[in-house]
């Protein structure tokens, strides 16, 4: 009796198409050639700001690069929430990457309903920047230093206000820090941003905005806010004159806004890979480190799993800040 058999080719085939339907739903598959066509770079907040500009300076070096454009999308909205979940549910085949801010790490918990989770929901790519925030004070304030500040505001509570912008922000959690770490009373008053925040702290009507350096440096330079401390614990390339609060006595302050690019959960590795090799190139160029540190941004760079690390401490800190401070999330 013969038994019929099947090239081997045609068997080879058919095992390689039993293994491709046995791949998990929902994994995308790495594709050699990748990119083989545009990518979509998700900025979760408005054009202007500081990972905006990340964005398209780092997003235009990639399109050179790997000759596909990267297309920078803004999709503001809902403290950063917007954008962020448009990117969580992306779909995962390294076609849509996004870059966040300070929120990514704060807003899991301010927020019941967030529909993506900062770690599981994504894929680390690089961590690409930190800028500090600056103490910046109403300059007829008769004080000069933190410790003055501080004094300051416990003699005359009533007058303490701090100017933040607005709920799950940066500067609201770096004011709630320095009410944590100093003792010192402290009224927040929410505005719209910094644009919103700067007419009444050069007025008066504020007397302390602890705001992005990117922000706030040309209203220092100008003398219409004095800086007495930057928030992070080394002292800012951009104003290296200013003391950092912690070298002023608040021991352990340090706040920033720093984030990075990532990908929807799934995302191949391979393509992560070289999205992060690319990146950490493109941050090394001499006119993109220029054009950033010129903005107050100071430029990072790393291993997905440094940035993964960095994101895990970060939501520890500030859980912890946002738990002494009693915040309710919405």
């Amino acid at each position: 009796m013969r038994i019929a058999t099947r090239p081997f080719t045609t068997l080879i085939a058919t095992m390689a198409g039993c293994a491709a339907m046995m791949v998990a739903p929902g994994t995308a598959l790495a594709q050699p050639n990748y990119p083989a066509r545009p990518v979509t770079i998700i900025v979760p907040a408005p054009a202007g700001g500081g990972i905006d500009l990340i964005a398209r300076v780092v997003g235009e070096k990639l399109s050179v690069k790997l000759g596909q454009p990267f297309v920078v999308e803004n999709r503001p909205g809902a403290s950063n929430n917007l954008g962020t979940a448009m990117l969580a549910n992306a779909k995962p085949d390294g076609y849509t990457i996004g870059i966040v801010g300070g929120s990514h790490n704060i807003n899991k918990f301010l927020f019941k309903n967030l529909g993506w989770d900062p770690e599981k929901s994504f894929e680390p790519i690089v961590y690409t920047h930190e800028i500090p925030l600056v103490f910046a004070a109403y300059p007829k304030l008769p004080v000069k230093t933190v410790p003055e500040l501080v004094t300051w505001m416990k003699a005359n509570p009533a007058e303490a206000k701090v100017a933040t912008s607005g709920r799950g922000s940066a500067q609201e959690m770096a004011a709630e820090m320095f009410r944590m770490v100093s003792g010192a009373p402290v009224l927040l008053v929410p505005y719209k941003g910094s644009s919103a925040a700067h007419p009444d702290l050069i007025a008066g009507r504020t007397v302390l905005y602890i705001d992005t350096i990117s922000a706030i440096q040309e209203q220092v330079k100008s003398g219409n806010v004095r800086a007495l401390a930057v928030s992070t614990r080394k002292r800012s390339k951009a104003l290296p004159n200013v003391p950092t609060a912690e070298e002023q006595g608040l021991k352990g302050y340090d706040a920033n806004t720093n984030g990075g690019f990532l990908a929807p959960a799934g995302t191949p590795k391979e393509i992560v890979a070289k999205l992060n090799a690319e990146i950490n190139a493109a941050l090394k160029l001499p006119e993109v480190r220029a054009k950033l540190e010129a903005a107050g941004i100071e430029v990072q760079g790393g291993t997905p799993q440094e940035y993964a690390a960095l994101i895990k401490s970060d939501l520890a800190k500030w859980g912890k800040v946002v738990k002494e401070a009693a915040i309710q999330p919405e």
